[in-house]
């Protein structure tokens, strides 16, 4: 089965986004959109949630 992506909804039109998508049993996968049959990661939900925790605490800081 083929992931169904979603594109950040911080990106911008033409901008390189982050794209994501969930797969059964529990497996988030991520990809750029400049290259998105290229590298993907995949994570456990539990860690791309510490992932989302630890970029808005970084973001926090700017």
């Amino acid at each position: 089965m083929n992931p169904r992506w979603q594109k950040s909804s911080y990106c911008s039109e033409g901008a390189s986004c982050v794209h994501v998508a969930a797969t059964s049993p529990g497996t988030i996968h991520l990809t750029e959109s400049s290259d998105p049959g290229g590298a993907i990661l995949k994570a456990t939900p539990a860690t791309f949630d510490a992932l989302l925790t630890t970029l808005k605490k970084d973001t926090a800081r700017d």
